[in-house]
C-alpha cells in the first residue's frame, strides 16, 4: 500500500479559511454554470427564431404579422425569466435599492413634518 503525505490542519483559523475559500469556489463555479446555460439559451433563441422567421417569410408569409414573431415573443418571455433566475432581481434594483428607498421616504416624511 502506498503511503501518501497528508498535511493536517495545524490551527482552527486555517481550517475555517480553507473552508470559506472552498465554499466561495463552489458558489462561483455554480454561478458560471448558470451563466453558461443562459448564454446557450440566448444563442439557441437567436438561431432558431431567425430560422423560423426566414422560413415563414420565404414561404410567402408576411414579415410584420403576429404569427411571424409569436414564437420569438413567447420564448422571449421564458428567456426573460431565465435571465432573472441567473442575474437575480438585484440586477434591476441593485443591492442597496430597498435601503436607499427607505431612507428617501423617511427624509420626505421628515421634510413634510418641518413644513407643517
Amino acid at each position: 500500500m502506498k503511503n501518501h503525505d497528508l498535511e493536517p490542519y495545524n490551527n482552527q483559523a486555517s481550517r475555517e479559511e480553507q473552508y470559506s475559500r472552498e465554499e466561495a469556489y463552489l458558489r462561483a463555479k455554480e454561478k458560471v454554470k448558470k451563466l453558461l446555460g443562459f448564454y446557450w439559451h440566448v444563442a439557441s433563441y437567436v438561431i432558431v427564431n431567425l430560422f423560423i422567421i426566414i422560413v415563414i417569410v420565404s414561404n410567402g408569409g408576411t414579415l410584420f404579422s403576429f404569427g411571424t414573431f409569436a414564437t420569438a415573443i413567447f420564448w422571449g418571455i421564458g428567456l426573460l425569466f431565465h435571465f432573472l433566475s441567473v442575474f437575480g432581481p438585484d440586477f434591476l434594483f441593485g443591492k442597496n435599492w430597498e435601503e436607499r428607498k427607505t431612507k428617501e421616504f423617511m427624509e420626505k416624511e421628515q421634510n413634510k413634518r418641518k413644513f407643517e
